[in-house]
């Protein structure tokens, strides 16, 4: 059987496509090559003909996720003023939708604590995308650059706590003291979902 061109190309974006959630609702140690394979459709064997190493493997996955959620990031933004596009994404990030589904969320907020034991390919991939992440709020106010470890911290934090309420009022404490910090009003705009 003959295929097209782009097969293997198409092959491995599906696969990191799976790895993608994978690794945001696993951690990088919960993501298993053969299951990955499997969910593709694919053998175990495949995986060579794609990967040099699970580490690739795994530092791949990461950009993608961080591809996934840079594009997430733009349709939640586009056509807003920068102010309003910072308003609205400090609403959908410090959020109770954000906290509750992390296989689709940020990396950053996902990944955090688990960075110091990976390779080095892997972090500087993740740095990277902090890097990203903190030049595109950046470019909205100066001062929200300062603001994306409270954003990371609050998320990662209100996955963290086991107390539902508790963690609602994390949330809604520091996504009111972020934008309090930026003059930020509640009524700017509203964020679309």
């Amino acid at each position: 059987m003959r295929y097209a061109k782009t097969h293997k190309q198409e092959t491995r974006d599906r696969v990191l496509k799976i790895a993608a959630r994978a690794l945001r609702e696993k951690g990088p140690e919960g993501v298993g090559v053969a299951d990955v394979m499997r969910e593709a459709g694919l053998t175990h064997g495949g995986f060579y003909a794609h990967f040099a190493s699970k580490d690739a493997f795994l530092t791949e996955s990461l950009k993608e996720v961080l591809a996934q959620f840079a594009e997430r990031r733009r349709q939640l933004t586009e056509g807003l003023t920068p102010r309003q596009a910072l308003n609205a994404y400090i609403d959908h990030y410090v959020s109770e939708g954000h906290r509750d589904h992390a296989a689709v969320g940020c990396p950053l907020a996902a990944l955090n604590s688990e960075l110091p034991r990976q390779a080095k390919k892997f972090r500087a991939a993740f740095d990277e995308g902090a890097r990203q992440l903190a030049a595109c709020i950046d470019k909205a106010d100066e001062a929200a650059a300062s603001m994306l470890s409270a954003m990371v911290g609050a998320v990662a934090l209100s996955r963290a706590v086991s107390d539902r309420t508790l963690s609602d009022e994390l949330l809604n404490a520091a996504r009111a003291g972020i934008k309090a910090k930026l003059g930020l009003t509640e009524t700017e705009n509203r964020p679309r979902t």
